[in-house]
């Protein structure tokens, strides 16, 4: 089967990434354009992000999940720690994350490693949380194989079950990593496929080098 998509065009037109325009802190940067896209509306979850690991079969592997975290250190997400992603890291804790922002035609790509947050950080977040959230970090052995999605629901159901009228802990095995950035780059759509691509790298704990990248 064969499928020609080579009629998929659109033109980028709607920003410009210029560097006399440019904020020298990346995370700044990112918050900026964070900022402009939540009050544009064009998104409904501006905090979805792409992180990508490296398996523990070598390969590279990509999911979404979402940002709920973000200082001047890193940028904060929340897990399984027994997952497949969470495994990975533990080996690995090379990762990458990015954001894309198709209604404003941008993308923010980031290099890091991994880091696990505090328990009190983890255990924070996780009260936060919804109650069926809470409930279904307990039901779900993320990433195992499972023999239904009956064998779900029935083990969602006994929990309901025995944590009712009662608070519900953090499991163990559930928690935070927050990346610490190494690279960013900030991919602006524009006319022509001559998009603008700024990269930033970091030097010292206080300093970032900018280049410019062909598209």
């Amino acid at each position: 089967m064969k499928n020609n998509l080579h009629d998929y065009r659109k033109s980028y037109e709607k920003h410009k990434l210029l560097e006399e325009e440019i904020v020298l802190d990346p995370f700044q940067l990112f918050n900026i354009w964070l900022d402009e896209i939540e009050a544009s509306r064009e998104v409904e979850e501006v905090n979805t992000m792409t992180v990508s690991t490296v398996g523990l079969d070598g390969f590279p592997k990509s999911r979404v999940v979402l940002l709920k975290e973000y200082d001047n250190e890193g940028f904060t997400f929340y897990t399984n720690y027994s997952s497949e992603k969470g495994k990975s890291i533990a080996n690995n804790p090379k990762v990458c994350i990015s954001f894309f922002w198709p209604d404003s035609e941008r993308q923010v790509i980031i290099k890091g490693i991994a880091e696990k947050t505090s328990e009190e950080a983890s255990l924070e977040y996780f009260n936060s949380r919804p109650r069926g959230s809470r409930l279904g970090a307990w039901a779900s052995e993320q990433s195992s194989v499972i023999t239904s999605r009956d064998f779900l629901e029935k083990k969602l159901e006994a929990l309901e079950r025995e944590y009712e009228g009662k608070e519900i802990p953090k499991p163990p095995y559930w928690g935070g990593y927050k990346v610490i950035p190494s690279e960013f780059e900030f991919w602006q759509g524009r006319p022509n496929r001559l998009h603008d691509r700024i990269y930033f790298t970091k030097e010292s704990d206080a300093n970032w080098k900018i280049d410019r990248l062909a598209p």
